[in-house]
């Protein structure tokens, strides 16, 4: 890789040089390949609080989405010989970030899997997860477990991508645009994924007897 990142703290408040905005990024990317040290540093300055928010946004430790911004950014330089300067340079980060956090989130391990609907969006949730468990009695700590239990199980019988939508809005909390600029997939089609992956969810959650009566 062609520069180092052990000198710089990603997600610890380091403005440093933001860039020349109006420079391409696919013409940092090439300055970089080509050795400058300093491409690669507008390139970090540049994506360095965004890839940090995305992270946060899906591990929700401070600490955690620190290292795993720093090893998105080094995957990332590792591999930018690899980037389609046809492709939104942006998107193609924002996706190693993305499947570095996911990779960790699937080491840890996760009791339940909250699948709110956000307010205002509608009721067409497959089924709500209580997160406040303040006065929560034993019985319905372990029907919330229960749930999340049924929950994990039905997500993971939906497709590939239906999954990936899911995982970034409800494990990740982003916003229909921010998972977009994630996963390279158009607005549109993370709009429908994700309201076929409600319907499949509420078929799942059914067959698993938590259907409306």
């Amino acid at each position: 890789m062609g520069a180092s990142l052990s000198h710089l703290e990603v997600g610890r408040g380091i403005e440093g040089e933001r860039g020349d905005p109006i420079r391409l990024d696919a013409e940092l990317v090439a300055e970089a390949l080509a050795g400058s040290e300093r491409a690669y540093a507008d390139l970090l300055a540049r994506y360095e609080r965004p890839v940090f928010t995305l992270v946060l946004r899906m591990v929700r430790d401070r600490s955690t989405a620190e290292d795993l911004a720093q090893d998105a950014f080094l995957k990332a330089f590792d591999k930018l010989a690899t980037y389609d300067p046809a492709r939104k340079f942006s998107s193609w980060l924002f996706k190693i970030a993305h499947n570095t956090a996911i990779d960790h989130l699937r080491r840890r391990e996760v009791e339940t899997v909250s699948l709110d609907e956000p307010a205002g969006e509608g009721p067409d949730a497959p089924a709500r997860a209580v997160a406040d468990t303040a006065g929560e009695t034993p019985a319905a700590a372990a029907e919330r477990a229960d749930l999340g239990r049924a929950l994990a199980r039905a997500a993971a019988r939906l497709r590939p991508e239906y999954r990936e939508v899911v995982a970034l809005r409800y494990q990740g909390g982003l916003e229909y645009a921010e998972i977009a600029e994630a996963t390279g997939f158009p607005l549109g089609t993370v709009k429908t994924y994700l309201h076929r992956a409600r319907k499949e969810l509420a078929l799942l959650m059914a067959e698993e007897g938590w259907g409306a009566n």
